[in-house]
């Protein structure tokens, strides 16, 4: 889909927490914008998040990616991106923390523009202060539109929900008795969420690592 040339930021109304916008207009208003880090539309609705905290996002964000990356490294076929924008529907263009797609033969496509195009396989969102939204109406964007396994660390709450795409419905993935999380569409890719939440990124790629 053709994404319509940007318009000077001063010609353009600011983009605000609440507003309803078509996704068009929404992304003429973002792109005039390079000063603003983030701002993703969500069934309809502009949503520009509060400043990033370092121990309550940014910490936890570079983890996640680390495991990530390390299987990425190991899987050239897929592509793994960071704060991405994802036109995802007509009343949804998102900006998830992570997305892990197919890089040749899967739901999502690179535009001429450089945006990721239709539902990344896995996708992953630190939820923080954003956890209301990310648990809730993104939740059903991803559902609905065919995003295969949704990944939620809710940092408040010290907990992890991994989430997989089943007959329409995502039903949460169970932790083994070793507590270790295994995708169901990527093999291998494994999480040890007890070493996730105590930030032990060396442990946390050590259970990727361990054979099957």
């Amino acid at each position: 889909m053709a994404i319509a040339p940007t318009t000077p930021a001063a010609l353009l109304p600011p983009l605000e927490n609440g507003d309803r916008l078509t996704r068009a207009e929404f992304h003429r208003r973002y792109e005039a914008r390079p000063d603003l880090r983030k701002a993703e539309l969500i069934e309809g609705v502009v949503h520009v998040p509060s400043p990033v905290r370092a121990r309550d996002h940014g910490q936890p964000e570079a983890l996640l990616g680390g495991w990530l990356s390390h299987y990425w490294a190991g899987h050239p076929e897929l592509s793994l991106v960071h704060n991405a924008t994802v036109l995802i529907d007509l009343d949804n263009e998102v900006q998830p923390d992570l997305s892990l797609r197919r890089a040749e033969g899967g739901a999502s496509q690179i535009t001429a523009e450089g945006y990721i195009q239709g539902p990344p396989e896995l996708v992953a969102e630190i939820a923080a202060s954003s956890a209301s939204i990310d648990l809730h109406a993104k939740k059903n964007v991803y559902r609905r539109n065919g995003v295969q396994e949704y990944l939620a660390w809710r940092v408040y709450d010290n907990a992890v929900d991994w989430f997989s795409l089943q007959e329409g419905d995502y039903v949460r993935l169970d932790p083994s008795s070793a507590g270790i999380i295994e995708s169901g569409i990527f093999p291998g890719l494994r999480l040890d969420v007890a070493k996730l939440l105590a930030g032990d990124l060396a442990g946390v790629i050590a259970a990727l690592d361990a054979p099957g």
